[in-house]
């Protein structure tokens, strides 16, 4: 039987083009998921990725994202990455 522990996401790493890393629990990359979010909409006038548009709150969005990818182009060539890591104690 696989170890619980496994499937445990208690801290993401977060890339940015720039090549700065950032660890954040989940909530704060939630949070940070909202911004790169809003940001992209008033750079791209409001419009948001189809599989985005269909969800009606930010909240919704970047936890649409955090379940289901690991990287959002933020301009051509650009991407912010997130994923999931395993800190020792």
């Amino acid at each position: 039987m696989a170890d619980s522990m496994m499937y445990s996401e208690e801290m993401f790493v977060f890339l940015t083009p720039d090549a700065s890393e950032t660890f954040l629990t989940p909530s704060e990359l939630i949070d940070k998921l909202k911004e790169v979010l809003s940001n992209y909409a008033k750079a791209h006038q409001g419009e948001l990725p189809h599989d985005l548009q269909k969800l009606t709150s930010a909240d919704a969005q970047a936890q649409y994202l955090l379940e289901t990818h690991c990287e959002f182009e933020t301009a051509p060539g650009e991407t912010v990455q997130w994923y999931a890591v395993r800190l020792e104690k």
